[in-house]
C-alpha cells in the first residue's frame, strides 16, 4: 500500500514560467497538487495546457521558477533523470502513441522492459493486473487495430498504471472519442483517482467536468486561474 498521510504535494510550482520554443506561454505559476487529488486544466487551445504538462513531464525544459513531480526537482532535470521521474508518473495521450505493430501485452511488456523488470512472471503477472484494473482482461492477444478507439484509449492508461504512478498527467484523453464512450472513460478515472491516484487532465469538454465536477485550473492570457481560490467562467475558452 502507498503511504498518502504524507503533507508533501506530489506537483508543487512556484513562480514558474512555460515556454514552447521561444515563446513564454504562461508565467508566474504557481500551484501544488496533493497526493489523491483530481484537477481538471482548462482554456482555449493555444493557451498552454499541453505545454504545462508536457513541462511537468520533462518533455520540455523549465527555464524559470521552482517546481518538483513526484518528488523530482524538474528545474534543469538532467537527461539521466528523466526515465526515475516517468517512472513514477503515468502519461495518456489523446492520440494513443500505441506500437501497431505488436498486441496489446507486447505494448504492456515493452514499456516494462524499458523501465527495468526483468522477471517475466513478475511481467506477466501485472500485465494481467492493469488491464483487468480497465477491463480489458480479455484483450491481451489482440491487436491493436482490432479494438475500438474507447479500447485503446483503455490500453494507454493500462500502459501508464504499470508502475503503480503517483499521479496521471492526461492531455484530452477523450477528445477522440463519443459522449458515451468518453463517460466510461471518466469513470475509469475516476475509479483509479478513488483508489488513491492523483490525476490532472486537460479537457476542452463542459460535460464532462459539469458531470464529474474536480478543481479547474485555467489556462487564461499567460496566467493560470485555480478554481480553489478565485471564481471564473468556464463559458470562455474550456
Amino acid at each position: 500500500m502507498r503511504d498518502f498521510s504524507s503533507s508533501v504535494p506530489v506537483v508543487s510550482l512556484k513562480d514558474v514560467s512555460i515556454h514552447q520554443n521561444v515563446q513564454t506561454v504562461l508565467q508566474s505559476v504557481s500551484f501544488d497538487i496533493d497526493k489523491g487529488e483530481f484537477v481538471y486544466l482548462v482554456g482555449r487551445t493555444g493557451s498552454g495546457k499541453s505545454s504545462l504538462l508536457k513541462t511537468l513531464y520533462a518533455d520540455l525544459p523549465l527555464r524559470s521558477g521552482m517546481a518538483s513531480v513526484a518528488g523530482f526537482p524538474i528545474f534543469k532535470l538532467s537527461r539521466t533523470q528523466v526515465p526515475f521521474l516517468r517512472r513514477k508518473i503515468g502519461i495518456v495521450f489523446q492520440d494513443f502513441q500505441l506500437l501497431f505493430d505488436r498486441t496489446v501485452a507486447e505494448n504492456l511488456r515493452f514499456v516494462l522492459k524499458a523501465t527495468n523488470w526483468k522477471d517475466s512472471s513478475k511481467i506477466k503477472q501485472r500485465i494481467s493486473e492493469v488491464l483487468m484494473q480497465v477491463g480489458l482482461d480479455a484483450a491481451s492477444n489482440k491487436m491493436p487495430h482490432q479494438l475500438s478507439g474507447g479500447e485503446q484509449q483503455r490500453v494507454v492508461i493500462a500502459r501508464a498504471l504499470l508502475n503503480d504512478p503517483v499521479i496521471l498527467f492526461a492531455d484530452e484523453p477523450t477528445g477522440n472519442l463519443d459522449p458515451e464512450v468518453a463517460d466510461g472513460i471518466m469513470q475509469l478515472f475516476n475509479q483509479i483517482n478513488n483508489r488513491g491516484t492523483a490525476v490532472l487532465m486537460a479537457t476542452h469538454n463542459h460535460q464532462i467536468i459539469n458531470a464529474y465536477p474536480h478543481r479547474i485550473l485555467k489556462c487564461d492570457q499567460g496566467k493560470i486561474l485555480d478554481s480553489a481560490k478565485q471564481s471564473f467562467s468556464l463559458k470562455d475558452g474550456v
